[in-house]
């Protein structure tokens, strides 16, 4: 291998750690500085429950058509005092946005809209208590980048 080769194959390599640690760093800032959001579960299918150790998340988006939105966009919600989010519309950019109201990016894949949030993993035998879970509670930055927090009761207390 040539010496501008291994330079190559070092700068590159230094390129993908630094752009990974980089993505890190911006979830890391979306799950302390984000806004909890609390996007009500549709009823979740038990047979993930079973199947392993981690929980497939569908959240209550409405009324909605996935096969009339844009392919990527955002899911704008209004949130209530709990930090409860209702889904007021679908839009393919960040405007118009009201003051009381938040972004949430999603996408269009096979399984109809997403947010990148749908699997809920835990440690092996404790999925009875995540089976009352009512919420998915996502942290949300400005521009609608959104993670997963945890998962809340009814009581919108977070299960641990």
């Amino acid at each position: 291998m040539s010496k501008l080769k291994k330079i190559l194959l070092i700068v590159n390599l230094a390129l993908i750690v630094v752009l990974f640690n980089f993505s890190v760093y911006k979830k890391e800032q979306t799950l302390h500085n984000g806004t909890l959001v609390l996007m009500p579960l549709a009823p979740v299918d038990p047979r993930s429950l079973m199947q392993g150790d981690y929980m497939r998340l569908n959240y209550n988006y409405g009324e909605v058509n996935s096969g009339e939105l844009a392919k990527r966009g955002y899911c704008v919600v209004k949130l209530n005092d709990s930090n409860v989010a209702t889904v007021v519309r679908f839009q393919p950019s960040m405007k118009p946005l009201a003051t009381n109201e938040r972004l949430v990016k999603y996408f269009v894949g096979s399984a109809g809209v997403r947010i990148g949030a749908e699997s809920y993993f835990f440690e092996e035998g404790t999925a009875d208590k995540y089976a009352e879970a009512k919420y998915g509670a996502l942290r949300v930055d400005d521009k609608g980048n959104s993670v997963l927090h945890g998962l809340y009761d009814e009581n919108k207390r977070l299960i641990k």
